[in-house]
C-alpha cells in the first residue's frame, strides 16, 4: 500500500527546488557560456575566423545579404527579449531580476531544440521603446522570442513586430501557451467523446495567455458563444463597459463569448462546464473542489 504524503512533505518537496537554486545559480555564477564552434587548432586559424581571413565573407554578405545565413549563426541565433513586467508568477520584477528566467529560457532552446537564443533583459518598460530594441537587434538575429511581458502591451508589441519586423516573433505567452493548450485540448476531448463545437469552456483568467488561447480555440471551432471568461472582477459580457476604452483585447471577449451574459465569478463560469482552462493566480483555494463538482459530466481540466 503506497504510504500517505503529508502536507508538510508536500510543502518541503515543493520548496526543495528553489532552495536547489539558490545554491547552484550562485556556484555557476548563470546558466550559461558561449563557446566556438569552429575548429581551433592554432592560433595561426584566427586568420580564418578573424583578420584577415573573416573580411571575405563580410564582402560576401554585403554584395549578397541573404547570405549571412549561410557564413552567420543568424539563422539559429534567437534574442528572448523581455522588460521583467510580468516575470512567472512574479509580476513585475524588473529587467535584471528576470535574468535568471531568461537564462532558463535559453537552455530550454538549446537542450529540446539544438537553438543558439541569448537573453535581452531591456530596461524600459515603453512598448515603442521595447518595438524599437527588437528592430534594432534584425540584423543579429533570425528570430525574437518575446517573454514576459505585462498586459495590455504585450499584444500591441507583438501586433505591431509581426507586421513591420523583417524576421519571426513570437510571444510566448500568448501563441505558445495557445498551440500546446489546442493541442491538449483535443487529445482531452477525444477521450470523453466529445465535439470541439459543442463544449462549454470556463476560462478562468484574462491574461495574455488565455486570450490569445480563446483566439486559437475559436479559429480551431470553439463556439465563442459557449466560452465565459473571467478576470478579477468577475465575468466577462457585452455588459461589461468598463473594459471597452482601457482594455480592446477583453472588450473584444466581452462582445464575442458568454451569448448568455453569465455574471457572477469563477463558480458561475464553471457551472455546467464541460472544460477548465485557468491561467490565473497561482495557489491553492482559487478553484474550490465543490465548484469542481458543479461542472458536466466527464468535463477537462487544463491548468497552468
Amino acid at each position: 500500500m503506497a504510504k500517505k504524503i503529508t502536507e508538510e512533505e508536500l510543502l518541503a518537496k515543493a520548496a526543495k527546488p528553489g532552495q536547489e537554486a539558490m545554491k547552484l545559480h550562485p556556484f555557476y555564477k548563470g546558466k550559461l557560456a558561449v563557446i566556438p564552434k569552429c575548429a581551433i587548432r592554432t592560433v595561426d586559424d584566427f586568420a580564418i575566423w578573424y583578420t584577415p581571413g573573416v573580411a571575405a565573407p563580410c564582402r560576401d554578405i554585403q554584395a549578397h545579404p541573404e547570405t549571412v545565413f549561410e557564413h552567420t549563426n543568424k539563422g539559429n541565433l534567437v534574442a528572448i527579449v523581455s522588460d521583467g513586467s510580468r516575470v512567472l508568477g512574479l509580476g513585475d520584477i524588473g529587467p535584471e531580476a528576470a535574468m535568471p528566467v531568461m537564462e532558463g529560457k535559453v537552455i530550454l532552446f538549446k537542450y529540446l531544440g539544438g537553438v543558439d537564443a541569448f537573453p535581452i533583459c531591456l530596461d524600459t518598460k515603453d512598448p515603442d521603446e521595447i518595438i524599437q530594441a527588437v528592430k534594432w537587434l534584425e540584423p543579429t538575429f533570425g528570430g525574437v522570442n518575446l517573454e514576459d511581458l505585462a498586459q495590455p502591451k504585450c499584444f500591441y508589441i507583438l501586433d505591431t513586430l509581426r507586421k513591420e519586423a523583417r524576421i519571426p516573433v513570437w510571444h510566448d505567452d500568448q501563441q505558445g501557451t495557445a498551440a500546446v493548450t489546442l493541442a491538449a485540448l483535443i487529445n482531452a476531448l477525444k477521450v470523453v467523446g466529445k465535439e470541439m463545437g459543442q463544449v462549454k469552456l470556463a476560462m478562468i483568467g484574462a491574461g495574455a495567455a488565455n486570450i490569445a488561447i480563446t483566439r486559437i480555440l475559436m479559429a480551431a471551432g470553439v463556439d465563442p458563444e459557449k466560452v465565459v471568461m473571467v478576470d478579477s472582477q468577475g465575468t466577462l459580457h457585452a455588459e461589461r463597459t468598463d473594459l471597452k476604452e482601457k482594455f480592446k483585447e477583453k472588450w473584444h471577449v466581452c462582445q464575442a463569448t458568454n451569448a448568455e451574459k453569465i455574471k457572477g465569478g469563477i463558480p458561475e463560469a464553471l457551472k455546467n462546464a464541460d472544460v477548465c482552462i485557468a491561467l490565473s493566480k497561482p495557489g491553492s483555494g482559487t478553484i474550490k473542489k465543490e465548484w469542481i463538482r458543479a461542472m458536466a459530466k466527464d468535463a477537462v481540466g487544463l491548468i497552468g
